[in-house]
């Protein structure tokens, strides 16, 4: 390298006051330039979003809304071929807000299209749970004959009025669509049972109707007790009767009530189901749904329980209710999968919570009455199950098992077990069975992400073993991005959890003094991808 240190300084001003004019000119073409090319690459490279329905966690054959905040199934009814779930909602936050109902329909309980919302909060208050029905003898007046309305029915809560310290907050409302639930119009009367001096926690009211009184029929709940009414037009309501102060789980405020009846598996004798959610105070923490076998005459419900039932005793099957107007008497339930304690804070990017894979309730009875509820036929026979032709049926990789349903028989009595679901981050969710306990535990310590709420994993998942008497247990397992429902012999026992692991789960191990028999594994179809171009068009005009 030459250098001529006694050059440079007079050779290079010299050169800028020559042409100081043009380098300033350069330079700011050079900066114009480069502007405009960075916005271009901007307008080139636009900020990439996840596919639809395909987010982290994001449920792939369970019901979740397509943004914002769910929680309770409202509204479960069947009318015209189509079954309508509608639910508590709030559009504009990943959290609890101002509750409208949101609503979605099926023709087959499978496949959902998303509809634009169903009612909104107005001057009377906010849109809190309910329930709807066909009154087919337009005995509101609402509608004709020839085309009946459907009712539904919920609880208005009055938001500055509990703001302001007042206990007469909420009460009881009806709206009505002669339109098949496309849209709705508030009944001017509203409330139609009003608060007096019921208290706080005045709300869900179930109706249906009572053949053999001729009625219409409300359960509510009022803080630690449900109250029963009857109506002849689902406008004016008498109060009949109460049940609970003293009956069942009392750990937490009593909500969501139904009442139906069911014909016991085998012999025919018809008992009602009285089921009530709980929050806190489920047998794992925070929320669950118990429920009473007992008889009711149109009046009152009565029963001689003395246990202590539960619905589902994993921590995320809360305040579900069942469908109306099903045939053949059908009872089929939809309930909230998350729980009270953490519902608000899960990993979720867009949108935050599920359902429940809708489920038959089937009574039966052995030394006592205990319900079971299974997945339903139309879920179900469309899978394909594979029997699993490996070398080691204890251990196996699949690669979509964080979308499968898993199928294995174990002989009766069933003796000590463990399964595993694991992935390459060294998540692991166990199962496990303890034979001299008769208890079926589920661990999510180690599962994934498990850090945004202490009650997570403060404690291992319990279930006492209900099982039908046979020579062999079935099970059935269903493993949806983030959670896991496990049905014990045809859900005489029922588990649902959530977990969000760091990486899908692709191994299965099982460990045990018996092997699993018949061991089979299903790829479970997603339900949204033939639905994207509907979906979004109803997201528009919403």
């Amino acid at each position: 390298m030459f250098y001529f240190p006694s050059l440079i300084p007079s050779t290079f001003i010299y050169m800028i006051k020559k042409y100081q004019v043009l380098f300033i000119l350069i330079l700011f073409l050079t900066a114009c330039n480069t502007s405009v090319k960075t916005d271009q690459e901007q307008e080139e490279k636009p900020e990439e979003k996840p596919a639809y329905y395909t987010e982290t966690y994001r449920p792939q054959y369970h019901f979740s809304p397509e943004k914002s905040w769910m929680n309770d199934p409202n509204g479960l009814v069947f009318n015209k071929g189509t079954y309508h779930l509608f639910y508590q909602y709030y559009p504009d936050s990943l959290a609890w807000g101002p509750m409208h109902w949101g609503h979605a329909a099926s023709k087959d309980l499978v496949s959902w299209e998303h509809k634009p919302v169903a009612l909104k909060p107005d001057s009377l208050g906010y849109i809190f749970s309910g329930s709807a029905v066909v009154d087919k003898n337009n005995t509101s007046g609402f509608g004709t004959t020839e085309n009946p309305p459907m009712i539904a029915m919920f609880t208005y809560h009055d938001a500055k009025a509990a703001d302001a310290g007042k206990t007469d907050y909420q009460s009881q409302a009806i709206a009505y669509s002669i339109d098949n639930g496309d849209t709705w119009t508030k009944y001017k009367g509203n409330p139609v049972v009003p608060n007096n001096d019921q208290g706080i926690d005045f709300r869900d009211p179930k109706i249906f109707w009572h053949e053999g009184s001729q009625k219409w029929i409300l359960v509510l709940v009022a803080g630690d007790h449900a109250q029963i009414y009857n109506s002849d037009d689902l406008k004016k309501w008498d109060y009949l009767s109460e049940f609970g102060k003293k009956m069942g789980a009392h750990g937490g405020v009593w909500e969501c009530p139904d009442l139906f009846p069911l014909k016991i598996d085998g012999n025919g004798e018809e008992k009602w189901v009285l089921l009530i959610s709980i929050n806190p105070g489920g047998p794992n923490g925070g929320s669950a749904t118990q429920y009473f076998v007992g008889d009711f005459d149109g009046k009152t419900f009565t029963t001689a329980q003395k246990d202590i039932k539960w619905i589902d005793y994993g921590p995320d099957d809360y305040a579900g209710i069942t469908y109306n107007n099903l045939p053949n008497d059908r009872r089929i339930f939809i309930g909230w999968m998350s729980n009270w304690f953490y519902g608000q804070k899960i990993p979720t990017s867009t949108w935050r919570s599920a359902m429940t894979l809708p489920r038959k309730l089937e009574l039966h009875k052995t030394d006592d009455y205990f319900l079971s509820n299974y997945p339903i036929k139309n879920f179900t026979e469309k899978l394909n199950y594979l029997k699993l032709n490996v070398k080691n049926t204890e251990h196996f990789e699949d690669v979509g098992l964080n979308q499968s349903a898993i199928k294995f028989t174990q002989p009766s009595p069933l003796t000590d077990f463990r399964i595993a679901f694991s992935n390459t981050a060294k998540d692991s969710l166990f199962v496990d069975y303890n034979a001299e306990k008769k208890e079926f535990y589920i661990d999510r310590s180690k599962s994934g992400k498990t850090d945004f709420e202490p009650s997570f994993t403060s404690n291992k998942l319990v279930a006492k073993a209900q099982l039908k008497q046979g020579e062999n247990v079935q099970f059935s397992i269903f493993l949806d991005q983030s959670s896991i429902e496990i049905f014990i012999d045809d859900g005489a026992t029922t588990m649902t959890v959530r977990f969000f692991p760091n990486a899908p789960y692709t191994l299965f191990d099982f460990s045990g003094n018996a092997k699993p028999e018949n061991l089979k594994i299903a790829h479970v179809p997603g339900i949204w991808s033939d639905n994207i171009n509907t979906n979004k068009k109803q997201t528009q005009n919403q």
